[in-house]
């Protein structure tokens, strides 16, 4: 069996899977060939591009699990190789849940949605905190983002897989819901201003004198 379908899929997920009949439909997967994908490619690369927020699971050696919420610019994110990925870990709360596993237990994975897109990635690795590297900081702070690093988390992938959509609620960040509303006011005024225009070379066909636009009420 293939490796990544190893951490993908344990006996246990495998056990399950006999025992509710999806065994053989995920079969095709334990195989390099048509198995989970190890490197960040160009869907994947595209995909951390678009993206301002993740969540990256954690567990103690002893199996205690934790989640922390990622957030920052678009792309913040990077791939930084074939099997790399990398962020700017920024200042926070300063409880240090993630970084205090992660000394203990280096096993993570991070689950990675557009919720514009209603997409999902699934990604498995090992990671490590770096914090005396500026070379590698300063390749992951975006400019212009306020926010002080505290340190970078790269991660080594082992799997990643592109996960149903289903359930997932399509959602809209703010920004990008005022930067289409202010291209459509633009549209509007455009279109207001070319109408407005057009009744002037009419009226003054007809002789007539112009009316405003804005002293024309609406219709009856």
């Amino acid at each position: 069996m293939d490796a990544a379908a190893q951490i993908v899929f344990p006996p246990s997920a495998r056990r399950m899977q006999e025992r509710f009949g999806s065994r053989a439909g995920y079969a095709k997967r334990d195989h390099p060939e048509t198995g989970f994908r190890q490197e960040a490619d160009g869907e994947l690369t595209a995909f951390l591009a678009e993206l301002n927020s993740f969540f990256i699971a954690t567990a103690t050696p002893d199996g205690h699990p934790y989640i922390q919420h990622r957030g920052g610019p678009k792309g913040f994110l990077k791939a930084l190789g074939p099997t790399t990925l990398a962020f700017a870990d920024f200042a926070g709360n300063r409880q240090y849940i993630t970084v205090g596993r992660l000394s203990e237990n280096d096993s993570v994975c991070l689950f990675l949605i557009d919720y514009a897109q209603r997409a999902r990635v699934k990604v498995w690795g090992r990671a490590r905190v770096v914090e005396d590297d500026p070379g590698l900081l300063a390749r992951l702070v975006e400019p212009g983002y306020k926010a002080r690093v505290e340190r970078a988390i790269v991660i080594e992938i082992q799997a990643w897989d592109i996960n149903c959509r289903q359930h997932i609620p399509q959602k809209f960040d703010a920004a990008d819901v005022e930067a289409a509303i202010s291209k459509l006011q633009q549209r509007v005024a455009e279109l207001a201003r070319e109408n407005a225009s057009l009744r002037e070379a009419a009226a003054a066909r007809r002789g007539e004198t112009p009316v405003p636009p804005d002293a024309i009420g609406p219709p009856r």
